[in-house]
């Protein structure tokens, strides 16, 4: 197979943790995150690199074949070439390569990581053999490094290997879990130092690039038709491991049984790549990893991501795990965009976040129906107990306190009910790059798709807090006013930018979408959210998503390559973003009536493109962003939470018999925007 074709691919296996596995299908490592055992010590964070990769070999009587492939510095040299054997690579329901040897023998190689611990579990095994003895050489690369740095060889590493019986245990360095390898094989001490492995993603993002790495030692296995290699690698971490029996076969096959039992669960591949985002936090509450294989649980995607991946698939405990989670944070009415972690200070810099939380909560609340939901039912004064006022409580405290002023200049405009935000040097909304001092897009202002959160939010919460009510019609009523841009026939991005009244941001963004589609309530009337739908997909519309800038806008740039600094300039000046396909669907639905025909219709042009696209990059996920012009290479993280959450959530409600009722929504009949 061609090597440059299965570097693309990468595949994705968590513990449901924080921790993973991932690699591409050539067996080729092309980033500083691929690895074999990578553990989270403090769930979802303090993540550790601790198994890289392997070298494998297998020796028959016809001679030695390479079954992995290293990239190496220099010379950018591939050596051992192991990937021109792979006949088959496959991600379902774990990856799995077959190799064909040159004497027409076949190898078949498993790989999976079971949900709940930082384990591993590797397999080898023949599907067909020419006969003759069959011998599986198997070397571990070690490193124990934080899983952003790089390793290099240095004096204080510990090759130190403990054996007993199955079990191998290295410990490479002090505060360092210890990695633990169980084994039907023959362990041979032999430690040595491969250096300079070559990471081409690295070096194509601007970042260092070479890397060395440990190999304590050799397992040996002898392979037969009825005798399979396994290799189970385990992180020694404070949380107990439960594996079953002291043999290692047996030990595999009943963690392989429990994970084929779990993933056959799901009802689709998508749901089934959706739950690798849901992880176990360290204080035994839920949260959400917002992108494989570098970002964490953040805010904004969690609340963003779990209307697809909890409230449409019925997942409804671990929405309400979740938004309880974080109901703990708030501060002067907002909710952290990075959620605290070793003591760390919460990072409270988005406007947005807050808001998402609100809308997440009553959608929970509604989709869990454990309350009624009448127009002007109200929980003033003594309220609910349980989750649920939790999550009420938090909600008051982020209205008052956004209706009052807090952080970063973030405060309701009593002339006009809308909201302001924005602070010299602070990125606030979605579009949060950040170039040393230089804020790309500012924003600051009354930023568009803020407004229709925070009418949303209001109007929703009205059903609890009667008071929220009147906010929310004065609100919407300026929003009809202010931010309509009859030269474009669509929405202004901005009004009063840079706080000047009057002032506005014409750019085209997809921003402005939101205003019909991807929040309960239409805030134009229809031929306004027509033209805003129109100028959309005339412009901004992907096979893979929204473009974040219009071509024809000044700054617009066609591709996200280069370094740090000249990604970031194109982080939200072009560049496609896949979850932005949610919102536009269901606004392109509303304007056509949102009927059988319409739905049917999004789901072949929109939905069925990017589907499609899953198997390009992270393979059964949908990636971060992508390029602005075509052919859209993918590109940031290879697996993005709130992008297959969208996806997730717009196919649910592409799929509803009964259509929701224009401009409303199941929870409110107190506003009426369209009035």
């Amino acid at each position: 197979m061609n090597s440059c074709c299965l570097d693309q691919r990468e595949w994705l296996e968590t513990d449901g943790l924080g921790g993973f596995a991932s690699g591409t299908a050539s067996g080729v490592r092309t980033r500083r995150y691929h690895g074999l055992l990578l553990a989270a010590t403090t769930p979802p964070t303090g993540r550790f690199m601790l198994v890289n990769g392997i070298d494998a070999t297998i020796w028959t009587p016809d001679g030695s074949f390479p079954l992995s492939s290293q990239r190496y510095g220099g010379n950018d040299v591939v050596a051992p070439e192991g990937y021109k054997l792979i006949e088959a690579f496959d991600h379902e329901p774990w990856p799995t390569w077959r190799y064909r040897l040159p004497d027409g023998s076949i190898v078949e190689q498993e790989l999976f990581v079971t949900h709940g611990q930082p384990v591993t579990a590797m397999s080898w095994r023949l599907v067909s053999t020419r006969g003759g003895p069959v011998r599986l050489k198997v070397r571990p690369f070690l490193s124990g490094r934080d899983y952003h740095a790089l390793h290099h060889e240095n004096p204080v590493f510990k090759f130190d290997a403990a054996q007993e019986r199955e079990r191998v245990t290295w410990r490479p360095y002090a505060g360092v879990p210890a990695v633990v390898a169980y084994s039907n094989g023959r362990y041979a001490h032999r430690p040595t130092w491969y250096r300079n492995y070559y990471y081409q993603e690295e070096q194509l993002r601007g970042f260092d690039a070479s890397e060395d790495l440990a190999a304590p030692g050799v397992f040996e296995f002898e392979l037969t038709d009825a005798n399979e290699a396994v290799l189970i690698l385990v992180a020694q971490t404070d949380r107990p491991i439960d594996l079953p029996g002291s043999d290692a076969r047996i030990c595999l096959n009943e963690l392989r049984s429990r994970e084929a039992r779990r993933r056959n669960g799901f009802a689709s591949s998508l749901r089934r790549a959706g739950d690798q985002y849901l992880v176990r936090r360290g204080d035994g509450g839920r949260t959400i990893i917002a992108g494989y294989p570098w970002f964490a649980d953040w805010g904004r995607d969690t609340f963003i991501a779990l209307r697809g991946l909890c409230l449409a698939t019925g997942r409804l405990d671990d929405a309400r795990e979740v938004l309880t989670s974080w109901a703990k944070h708030v501060s002067l009415g907002m909710l952290p965009n990075r959620f605290p972690d070793r003591g760390e200070a919460p990072e409270y810099n988005s406007v947005d976040a807050s808001l998402w939380y609100v809308i997440a909560v009553c959608e929970y609340l509604y989709a869990q129906r454990s309350r009624p939901f009448r127009a002007g039912y109200s929980v003033e004064g003594p309220g609910p107990e349980g989750p649920a006022s939790e999550m009420l409580r938090a909600i008051e405290l982020i209205l008052d306190g956004y209706t009052n002023g807090t952080r970063h200049g973030i405060r309701m405009d009593p002339t006009d009910g809308l909201l302001f935000a924005g602070a010299p040097g602070v990125q606030l909304t979605w579009m949060d790059s950040k170039v040393g001092d230089w804020v790309v897009t500012p924003r600051h202002g009354k930023p568009v798709e803020v407004q229709a959160l925070w009418i949303n939010a209001l109007s929703l919460a009205s059903s609890y807090f009667s008071r929220f009510e009147a906010q929310a019609r004065k609100a919407a009523t300026s929003f009809r006013a202010r931010f309509w841009n009859e030269a474009k026939r669509c929405l202004f991005d901005v009004v009063d930018d840079g706080f000047e009244r009057g002032n506005s941001d014409a750019r085209l963004r997809p921003n402005q979408i939101y205003a019909v589609g991807g929040l309960p309530l239409v805030l134009l009337d229809d031929e306004r959210a027509r033209a805003v739908v129109d100028a959309v997909e005339r412009s901004l519309l992907t096979p893979i998503g929204l473009r974040s800038l219009g071509p024809e806008e000044q700054d617009y740039k066609p591709r996200y390559t280069g370094g740090p600094v000249e990604r970031d300039s194109a982080y939200h000046q072009g560049t496609v973003w896949p979850y932005l396909i949610g919102p536009f669907v269901e606004a392109w639905v509303r304007v056509r009536g949102n009927t059988p025909q319409a739905k049917r219709e999004a789901r072949e042009r929109f939905l069925e493109p990017l589907l499609k696209r899953r198997a390009d990059s992270g393979l059964g996920h949908v990636p971060e962003i992508a390029d602005a012009q075509g052919p859209h290479m993918p590109r940031g993280c290879p697996f993005q939470a709130w992008s297959v959450g969208e996806l997730l959530r717009v196919e649910r409600w592409l799929c509803a018999v009964k259509p929701e009722s224009r401009g409303r929504h199941p929870i409110i009949e107190t506003v009426q925007p369209r009035s």
